[in-house]
């Protein structure tokens, strides 16, 4: 039976949910940047560009040192000796990795989500650079990713050829990135015809030809990819253009230090020293009113309409693995398919939780110290929910990292270190009161599905179908899971808070 959602969508319970100040995420798009987030340089564009030649002139490496496994984000940061560590799930701890090589140590059952490059260079102690899979490779669950990463990092390098164009599926992205704070900038390389970042405009110009005229149609063609974009993406204007001439690299450095330096001063900026309501007494309202009746209601709607909208996620998502199965990829591309769209789907249902979270305790606990509630008693209140939670979790910890097997069942590993594994691009430490919703395909899939014997369209099909309806009749326990904890915990907080009079956290 093929996946579909819940009974009873928008039932008039949930109609009569109040609305908060945030919308319920139904999609991926980009992030809200946070504070915490470290500052990072997202890197994307087309194939055959030279993005990873860019990224080499500015760190001053070899463009071999940044090669990654295919499909993954590479991530670029600062330490004092150089690694290159494989995040795979599946596993508690990172792999060595090696590109020449599959791994340095047990073999990688699977190709890893993210691997991250340590490398000693001063640049990076500025800010963290991140390459992408090309855009076109990334599908619509792809582009939801790299449009979360964006936001959270705060900056887009979008590489591009003269001899290019921009795609449909890149300026959809670069709409959805128009209009927020992240900060972009294009650079524009010589593309088929030549290269000139650092190594050969300066021959070109003393070569005796007409001077600079190798690097002239670069600049050039500048102008007129800002105004093909500008027509598609008015919202873009602001956008910073730097052609990879002879000198190019340095002028994006210098831009990229600029916009690190500004950044950093307004994330600090983002949040005053202390909190309104950090500290100091809290007292109850007199009269508080019905608040675990509706704590004990909204618990449940909330878990409700989460699930309800997984459920119909999964069944978009099955159509669009259908799709691909008999005129894309086929059966060989399926396990990388379904598992990005497992981390499109990961990332919707952690934001979907959080909001949701956040919108319960601002009810609830309003019910009884006041509304709106100050940022450090709202703070407040989920540290101790978080504390409190430990008592009330039953059976297997939330901390879970799900993962598809190659029969189409579903298993997990429990941890934060296996889900840290799950993570396509690396967040700061999580202040939210729940775990994140991580799932992946265990490296069995992979082995099955690249075996000659196994190229049957018809049993991909099945095997997809079964896969989704385990996933959500898993998710589905597992929100439920998340939400009655969090009625337990939350309820012994503001229990505790009625019967001194205070909040006691």
């Amino acid at each position: 039976m093929m996946p579909g959602p819940l009974p009873d969508l928008g039932t008039p319970d949930e109609a009569a949910m109040p609305p908060g100040q945030a919308q319920f995420p139904t999609r991926l798009g980009v992030s809200r940047t946070d504070a915490r987030e470290p500052l990072a340089v997202i890197a994307a564009g087309p194939a055959g560009a030279g993005r990873e030649r860019v990224l080499a002139a500015l760190l001053g490496l070899d463009a071999g040192m940044l090669a990654g496994a295919p499909g993954a984000l590479l991530v670029v940061r600062h330490a004092a000796t150089a690694t290159r560590d494989a995040y795979v799930p599946g596993y508690r701890q990172p792999h060595s990795y090696r590109p020449d090589l599959p791994a340095v140590g047990p073999a990688l059952a699977r190709p890893p989500r993210r691997v991250e490059l340590s490398l000693p260079e001063p640049l990076l102690k500025r800010f963290v650079l991140v390459d992408t899979p090309d855009i076109a490779a990334l599908g619509a669950a792809g582009s939801g990713i790299l449009l979360d990463a964006v936001g959270r990092a705060g900056a887009l390098l979008f590489v591009i050829a003269a001899d290019q164009s921009f795609s449909a599926a890149e300026l959809t992205v670069l709409s959805e990135i128009a209009g927020t704070p992240v900060q972009v900038f294009f650079a524009v390389t010589p593309g088929a015809g030549g290269w000139a970042v650092g190594e050969g405009a300066a021959a070109g110009q003393g070569s005796g030809e007409s001077g600079g005229q190798a690097v002239d149609p670069v600049t050039v063609t500048v102008e007129a990819h800002r105004a093909a974009l500008l027509a598609a993406v008015p919202g873009l204007a602001q956008a910073r253009w730097l052609p990879m001439v002879a000198g190019g690299e340095a002028d994006l450095k210098r831009a990229l230090v600029g916009w690190s330096a500004h950044e950093g001063l307004r994330r600090a900026s983002l949040e005053p020293p202390e909190l309104p309501g950090t500290h100091g007494r809290v007292p109850v309202l007199p009269e508080p009113g019905e608040w675990a009746e509706q704590l004990d209601r909204r618990t449940r709607l909330a878990a409700q309409r989460i699930r309800q909208h997984l459920a119909l996620e999964l069944a978009k998502m099955h159509l669009r693995l259908v799709q691909e199965i008999v005129f894309g990829v086929g059966c060989a591309g399926l396990p990388e398919l379904l598992d990005r769209e497992m981390t499109a789907l990961s990332l919707l249902a952690t934001a979907q939780c959080d909001h949701d979270v956040r919108e319960l305790v601002d009810d609830i606990a309003g019910r009884l110290f006041g509304a709106p509630l100050p940022e450090g008693v709202h703070r407040r209140i989920q540290q101790a929910v978080r504390w409190s939670m430990t008592d009330h979790t039953t059976g297997q910890e939330l901390e879970r990292a799900l993962l598809v097997t190659s029969n189409a069942g579903v298993t997990s590993l429990s941890g934060p270190e296996a889900v840290d594994m799950l993570s396509a691009y690396p967040t700061a430490a999580r202040t939210a009161v729940l775990p994140p919703v991580a799932v992946a395909l265990a490296g069995g899939c992979w082995q099955h599905w690249r075996t000659p014997g196994n190229n049957d369209p018809s049993a991909a099909r099945a095997w997809a179908q079964r896969a989704l309806r385990e996933i959500e009749l898993e998710l589905s326990r597992e929100i439920a899971r998340r939400f009655e904890a969090i009625r337990l915990s939350l309820g012994t907080v503001l229990s505790d808070a009625a019967e001194h009079g205070i909040l006691l956290a």
